[in-house]
Protein backbone atom coordinates (compact mmCIF):
# COMPACT_ATOMS: atom_id res chain seq x y z
CA UNK A 1 0.00 0.00 0.00
CA UNK A 2 1.46 2.91 -0.70
CA UNK A 3 1.50 6.55 1.35
CA UNK A 4 -1.41 7.96 -0.81
CA UNK A 5 -3.63 5.05 -0.34
CA UNK A 6 -2.91 5.28 3.23
CA UNK A 7 -3.91 8.26 3.51
CA UNK A 8 -6.92 8.15 1.93
CA UNK A 9 -8.18 5.42 4.17
CA UNK A 10 -7.29 6.93 7.26
CA UNK A 11 -9.14 9.85 6.00
CA UNK A 12 -12.40 7.43 4.96
CA UNK A 13 -11.75 5.71 8.59
CA UNK A 14 -11.57 8.86 10.43
CA UNK A 15 -15.06 10.12 8.27
CA UNK A 16 -17.38 7.09 9.09
CA UNK A 17 -16.21 7.60 12.67
CA UNK A 18 -17.13 10.96 12.70
CA UNK A 19 -20.52 10.40 11.37
CA UNK A 20 -20.94 7.46 13.50
CA UNK A 21 -20.29 9.70 16.74
CA UNK A 22 -23.28 12.20 15.48
CA UNK A 23 -21.84 14.95 17.43
CA UNK A 24 -20.95 17.26 14.02
CA UNK A 25 -23.03 18.09 11.25
CA UNK A 26 -22.72 15.91 8.26
CA UNK A 27 -22.03 18.34 5.95
CA UNK A 28 -19.11 19.67 8.13
CA UNK A 29 -17.71 16.25 8.72
CA UNK A 30 -17.38 16.21 4.47
CA UNK A 31 -16.19 19.40 4.73
CA UNK A 32 -13.60 18.73 6.98
CA UNK A 33 -12.53 15.03 4.96
CA UNK A 34 -12.17 17.54 1.54
CA UNK A 35 -9.98 19.78 3.62
CA UNK A 36 -8.03 17.04 4.36
CA UNK A 37 -7.34 15.53 1.27
CA UNK A 38 -6.57 19.10 -0.01
CA UNK A 39 -3.67 19.75 2.71
CA UNK A 40 -1.94 15.83 2.33
CA UNK A 41 -1.66 17.61 -1.44
CA UNK A 42 -4.18 14.78 -3.05
CA UNK A 43 -6.17 16.45 -4.91
CA UNK A 44 -5.04 19.74 -6.90
CA UNK A 45 -6.05 22.91 -5.94
CA UNK A 46 -7.97 23.97 -8.98
CA UNK A 47 -10.42 20.74 -8.88
CA UNK A 48 -10.90 20.48 -5.28
CA UNK A 49 -14.30 21.68 -5.36
CA UNK A 50 -15.29 20.23 -9.35
CA UNK A 51 -17.49 17.80 -7.54
CA UNK A 52 -19.66 20.59 -6.65
CA UNK A 53 -20.38 20.61 -10.47
CA UNK A 54 -20.78 17.02 -11.17
CA UNK A 55 -23.83 15.75 -12.79
CA UNK A 56 -25.02 13.62 -10.00
CA UNK A 57 -24.79 16.34 -7.15
CA UNK A 58 -26.88 18.94 -9.79
CA UNK A 59 -29.40 16.33 -10.32
CA UNK A 60 -30.08 15.22 -6.88
CA UNK A 61 -30.80 19.12 -5.82
CA UNK A 62 -33.00 18.79 -8.68
CA UNK A 63 -35.02 16.07 -7.51
CA UNK A 64 -35.24 17.73 -4.06
CA UNK A 65 -36.23 20.90 -5.02
CA UNK A 66 -39.09 19.12 -7.44
CA UNK A 67 -39.94 16.42 -3.77
CA UNK A 68 -40.34 19.71 -2.33
CA UNK A 69 -42.81 21.16 -4.45
CA UNK A 70 -44.65 18.04 -4.35
CA UNK A 71 -44.42 18.56 -0.78
CA UNK A 72 -46.48 22.14 -1.44
CA UNK A 73 -48.34 21.30 -4.33
CA UNK A 74 -50.44 18.82 -1.36
CA UNK A 75 -49.31 15.57 -3.15
CA UNK A 76 -48.44 14.75 0.30
CA UNK A 77 -52.39 15.61 1.64
CA UNK A 78 -53.57 13.38 -0.94
CA UNK A 79 -51.31 10.30 -0.06
CA UNK A 80 -51.94 10.71 3.59
CA UNK A 81 -55.81 10.66 2.77
CA UNK A 82 -55.79 7.50 0.56
CA UNK A 83 -53.62 5.64 3.09
CA UNK A 84 -55.73 6.84 5.74
CA UNK A 85 -58.71 4.52 4.29
CA UNK A 86 -56.48 1.14 4.28
CA UNK A 87 -57.43 0.18 7.60
CA UNK A 88 -55.06 -1.08 11.19
CA UNK A 89 -53.97 -4.22 10.03
CA UNK A 90 -50.64 -4.22 9.84
CA UNK A 91 -50.04 -6.50 6.80
CA UNK A 92 -51.88 -3.81 4.55
CA UNK A 93 -50.50 -1.13 6.26
CA UNK A 94 -47.08 -2.02 5.18
CA UNK A 95 -47.24 -3.76 2.52
CA UNK A 96 -49.39 -0.30 1.06
CA UNK A 97 -46.79 2.61 2.58
CA UNK A 98 -44.04 0.33 1.32
CA UNK A 99 -45.40 0.05 -2.34
CA UNK A 100 -46.23 3.97 -2.08
CA UNK A 101 -42.89 3.89 -1.53
CA UNK A 102 -41.00 2.17 -4.08
CA UNK A 103 -42.98 3.53 -6.29
CA UNK A 104 -42.57 7.45 -5.35
CA UNK A 105 -38.60 6.67 -4.97
CA UNK A 106 -38.28 5.74 -8.93
CA UNK A 107 -39.22 9.19 -10.01
CA UNK A 108 -38.38 11.77 -6.77
CA UNK A 109 -35.47 9.94 -5.62
CA UNK A 110 -35.29 7.43 -2.60
CA UNK A 111 -34.34 9.89 0.46
CA UNK A 112 -36.67 12.63 -0.59
CA UNK A 113 -39.70 10.25 -1.28
CA UNK A 114 -38.51 8.74 2.53
CA UNK A 115 -38.81 12.17 3.89
CA UNK A 116 -41.87 13.01 2.35
CA UNK A 117 -43.76 9.69 3.97
CA UNK A 118 -42.31 9.32 7.09
CA UNK A 119 -44.90 11.96 8.88
CA UNK A 120 -47.59 9.41 7.68
CA UNK A 121 -46.30 6.83 8.91
CA UNK A 122 -45.75 7.66 12.16
CA UNK A 123 -49.22 9.34 12.05
CA UNK A 124 -50.62 5.47 11.10
CA UNK A 125 -48.51 3.92 13.91
CA UNK A 126 -50.13 6.49 15.80
CA UNK A 127 -53.64 5.65 15.41
CA UNK A 128 -53.14 1.84 15.40
CA UNK A 129 -52.14 2.12 18.31
CA UNK A 130 -48.40 0.71 17.33
CA UNK A 131 -44.95 1.61 17.74
CA UNK A 132 -43.67 3.43 14.83
CA UNK A 133 -40.62 1.21 13.95
CA UNK A 134 -43.27 -1.32 12.99
CA UNK A 135 -43.96 0.57 9.64
CA UNK A 136 -40.61 2.95 9.16
CA UNK A 137 -38.25 0.09 9.02
CA UNK A 138 -40.42 -1.18 6.12
CA UNK A 139 -40.37 2.69 4.84
CA UNK A 140 -36.89 2.48 4.95
CA UNK A 141 -35.99 -0.67 3.14
CA UNK A 142 -38.93 0.21 0.34
CA UNK A 143 -37.18 3.36 -0.46
CA UNK A 144 -33.74 1.59 -1.29
CA UNK A 145 -35.43 -0.61 -3.44
CA UNK A 146 -37.73 1.23 -5.70
CA UNK A 147 -34.67 3.84 -6.25
CA UNK A 148 -33.16 1.07 -7.86
CA UNK A 149 -35.94 1.40 -10.88
CA UNK A 150 -35.20 4.41 -12.33
CA UNK A 151 -31.93 6.45 -13.32
CA UNK A 152 -32.94 9.59 -11.12
CA UNK A 153 -34.13 7.19 -8.20
CA UNK A 154 -31.28 7.04 -6.40
CA UNK A 155 -27.37 8.66 -6.66
CA UNK A 156 -25.45 5.72 -7.22
CA UNK A 157 -27.33 5.05 -10.64
CA UNK A 158 -26.70 8.80 -11.82
CA UNK A 159 -23.01 8.20 -11.08
CA UNK A 160 -22.71 5.58 -13.12
CA UNK A 161 -24.75 6.26 -16.21
CA UNK A 162 -22.19 9.24 -15.95
CA UNK A 163 -19.53 6.81 -16.99
CA UNK A 164 -21.54 5.36 -19.30
CA UNK A 165 -21.73 8.59 -21.67
CA UNK A 166 -18.80 8.12 -23.45
CA UNK A 167 -20.77 5.17 -25.51
CA UNK A 168 -24.25 4.92 -24.68
CA UNK A 169 -25.98 6.71 -22.16
CA UNK A 170 -28.42 4.69 -19.74
CA UNK A 171 -32.08 6.04 -20.01
CA UNK A 172 -34.55 6.89 -17.43
CA UNK A 173 -35.84 3.29 -17.40
CA UNK A 174 -32.95 0.82 -18.71
CA UNK A 175 -32.44 -0.19 -14.45
CA UNK A 176 -36.29 -1.16 -14.85
CA UNK A 177 -35.93 -4.58 -15.54
CA UNK A 178 -33.63 -5.91 -12.87
CA UNK A 179 -34.60 -2.80 -10.33
CA UNK A 180 -38.59 -3.88 -10.58
CA UNK A 181 -37.80 -7.28 -10.17
CA UNK A 182 -35.88 -6.87 -7.07
CA UNK A 183 -38.53 -4.18 -5.90
CA UNK A 184 -41.70 -6.03 -6.64
CA UNK A 185 -39.92 -9.44 -4.24
CA UNK A 186 -38.50 -6.99 -1.69
CA UNK A 187 -42.12 -5.42 -0.90
CA UNK A 188 -43.71 -8.85 -1.11
CA UNK A 189 -41.29 -10.20 1.41
CA UNK A 190 -41.33 -6.82 3.78
CA UNK A 191 -45.14 -7.49 3.40
CA UNK A 192 -45.98 -10.58 4.11
CA UNK A 193 -42.59 -11.81 6.32
CA UNK A 194 -39.78 -9.06 6.92
CA UNK A 195 -42.30 -6.74 9.09
CA UNK A 196 -42.77 -9.67 11.46
CA UNK A 197 -38.57 -9.31 12.22
CA UNK A 198 -38.35 -5.71 13.47
CA UNK A 199 -37.62 -5.50 16.65
CA UNK A 200 -40.49 -5.29 19.33
CA UNK A 201 -40.79 -2.56 21.55
CA UNK A 202 -42.15 -2.70 25.76
CA UNK A 203 -45.45 -3.11 26.01
CA UNK A 204 -47.09 0.30 26.04
CA UNK A 205 -50.66 -0.68 28.10
CA UNK A 206 -48.25 -1.46 31.05
CA UNK A 207 -49.62 -3.27 34.31
CA UNK A 208 -52.49 -2.62 36.27
CA UNK A 209 -49.92 -2.35 39.13
CA UNK A 210 -47.88 0.30 37.95
CA UNK A 211 -48.27 4.03 38.59
CA UNK A 212 -49.30 6.01 36.16
CA UNK A 213 -50.13 9.31 34.79
CA UNK A 214 -51.45 10.26 31.29
CA UNK A 215 -48.80 12.42 29.97
CA UNK A 216 -50.31 13.45 26.18
CA UNK A 217 -53.47 14.98 24.75
CA UNK A 218 -55.15 15.15 21.61
CA UNK A 219 -56.49 18.27 21.54
CA UNK A 220 -58.36 20.53 19.26
CA UNK A 221 -56.74 24.23 19.14
CA UNK A 222 -58.49 27.07 16.89
CA UNK A 223 -57.17 29.57 14.90
CA UNK A 224 -59.13 32.62 16.07
CA UNK A 225 -60.60 35.36 14.18
CA UNK A 226 -57.92 38.13 13.53
CA UNK A 227 -55.07 35.64 14.31
CA UNK A 228 -51.72 37.18 12.37
CA UNK A 229 -51.41 33.11 11.48
CA UNK A 230 -54.34 33.41 8.91
CA UNK A 231 -52.85 33.64 5.98
CA UNK A 232 -49.58 32.55 6.73
CA UNK A 233 -48.44 28.33 6.40
CA UNK A 234 -48.29 25.62 9.05
CA UNK A 235 -44.73 25.40 8.99
CA UNK A 236 -44.27 29.40 9.93
CA UNK A 237 -46.66 28.23 12.86
CA UNK A 238 -44.30 25.48 14.10
CA UNK A 239 -41.63 27.72 13.65
CA UNK A 240 -42.78 30.49 15.74
CA UNK A 241 -43.93 27.96 18.73
CA UNK A 242 -39.92 27.18 19.30
CA UNK A 243 -37.23 24.52 18.61
CA UNK A 244 -37.95 22.47 22.10
CA UNK A 245 -41.81 22.11 21.45
CA UNK A 246 -43.65 18.77 21.85
CA UNK A 247 -46.30 19.48 19.40
CA UNK A 248 -47.70 17.24 16.96
CA UNK A 249 -50.44 18.14 14.32
CA UNK A 250 -52.30 14.96 13.11
CA UNK A 251 -54.95 16.83 11.24
CA UNK A 252 -56.26 20.24 9.78
CA UNK A 253 -60.26 20.34 10.40
CA UNK A 254 -61.59 22.56 8.04
CA UNK A 255 -65.44 23.23 6.94
CA UNK A 256 -65.96 19.84 8.87
CA UNK A 257 -63.38 18.17 6.50
CA UNK A 258 -60.22 16.88 8.23
CA UNK A 259 -57.12 16.27 6.23
CA UNK A 260 -54.94 14.12 8.06
CA UNK A 261 -51.17 14.79 8.28
CA UNK A 262 -51.51 17.96 6.77
CA UNK A 263 -48.36 19.25 4.54
CA UNK A 264 -46.36 22.26 6.43
CA UNK A 265 -46.51 24.27 4.09
CA UNK A 266 -50.89 24.25 3.97
CA UNK A 267 -52.00 27.91 4.46
CA UNK A 268 -54.06 28.63 7.46
CA UNK A 269 -57.44 30.05 7.52
CA UNK A 270 -59.82 31.74 10.47
CA UNK A 271 -61.34 29.08 12.64
CA UNK A 272 -59.58 26.12 11.61
CA UNK A 273 -58.98 23.12 13.55
CA UNK A 274 -55.55 21.60 14.39
CA UNK A 275 -56.02 18.40 16.01
CA UNK A 276 -52.44 18.58 17.96
CA UNK A 277 -51.16 15.34 20.57
CA UNK A 278 -49.18 16.78 23.21
CA UNK A 279 -48.15 16.98 26.72
CA UNK A 280 -49.51 19.45 28.92
CA UNK A 281 -46.91 21.93 29.82
CA UNK A 282 -45.79 22.11 25.73
CA UNK A 283 -49.36 22.51 24.66
CA UNK A 284 -49.55 25.33 27.45
CA UNK A 285 -45.82 27.53 26.28
CA UNK A 286 -47.44 26.65 22.55
CA UNK A 287 -50.83 28.53 23.23
CA UNK A 288 -48.83 31.13 25.19
CA UNK A 289 -46.92 31.50 21.81
CA UNK A 290 -48.81 31.42 19.43
CA UNK A 291 -52.30 33.08 20.38
CA UNK A 292 -54.00 30.12 19.29
CA UNK A 293 -57.44 28.98 21.18
CA UNK A 294 -58.71 25.90 23.03
CA UNK A 295 -61.37 23.82 20.51
CA UNK A 296 -64.05 21.57 22.19
CA UNK A 297 -61.87 18.75 22.93
CA UNK A 298 -59.24 17.92 24.76
CA UNK A 299 -58.87 13.65 25.75
CA UNK A 300 -55.96 11.59 26.74
CA UNK A 301 -54.63 9.33 24.18
CA UNK A 302 -53.86 5.94 26.06
CA UNK A 303 -51.81 5.05 23.06
CA UNK A 304 -48.75 6.91 23.53
CA UNK A 305 -46.05 5.72 25.99
CA UNK A 306 -47.29 6.02 29.85
CA UNK A 307 -44.71 8.03 31.67
CA UNK A 308 -44.51 6.30 35.49
CA UNK A 309 -44.21 8.38 38.63
CA UNK A 310 -44.99 12.27 36.99
CA UNK A 311 -48.30 13.19 38.06
CA UNK A 312 -50.54 15.70 35.71
CA UNK A 313 -53.08 17.53 36.60
CA UNK A 314 -56.48 17.46 33.81
CA UNK A 315 -58.25 20.72 33.83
Amino acid sequence: MTTEQGIVFAVLGATLALFIWNRLRFDVVAMLALLAIAIAGLVPTDELFAGFGHPAVVTVAAVLVISQGLVNGGVVDNIARFLGKVGHRPTIQVLTLTAVVALCSGFINNVGALALLMPVAVWMSREAGRSPSLLLMPLAFGSLLGGTMTLIGTPPNIIIASYREGSEAFGLFDFAPVGAAITFAGVAFIALVGWRLTPRRGDESGDDDKLFSVGDYLTELKIPEGSPHAGATLHNLLAESGEDRDVVVLALIRDDKRQLAPSTYKVLQENDLLLVESDTESLQAFLDNTGLELGSRMTPNPKRTKRHGKAVKRN
